[in-house]
């Protein structure tokens, strides 16, 4: 779930600097259909890494200028503070998954 979950918001960030609309909404965000398959898991992680390279290939393309405008609407502060926030958010979530991990070992 949590593997969806930072994927969420990954691909919605994609979606928004490839010149789409920002669409990614919190209360959609664990809508993690059943994995019923060892194949499904697989497909998820696979499209999580993807994502992941994606997102840091778009970051890399972005102008420095960028990273001070407004980003969608100014209430939601400027490109680099999203980011940042976007960073912080996986690293907390991967955090959770390391302890989770530690204690099913």
């Amino acid at each position: 779930m949590l593997t969806f979950h930072i994927d969420y918001y990954i691909a919605g960030l994609i979606n928004f600097f490839e010149g789409g609309d920002l669409e990614i909404r919190d209360q959609f965000s664990f809508d993690l259909p059943p994995i019923e398959s060892p194949e499904q898991w697989e497909s998820l992680k696979s499209k999580f890494l993807s994502d992941a390279e994606r997102f840091a290939d778009l970051l890399e393309k972005m102008p420095d200028s960028k990273m001070n405008e407004a980003f969608v609407d100014e209430k939601y502060g400027t490109y680099l503070r999203n980011i940042d926030g976007m960073i912080e958010h996986c690293y907390y979530h991967l955090g959770q998954i390391t302890l989770i991990k530690k204690l099913l070992n």
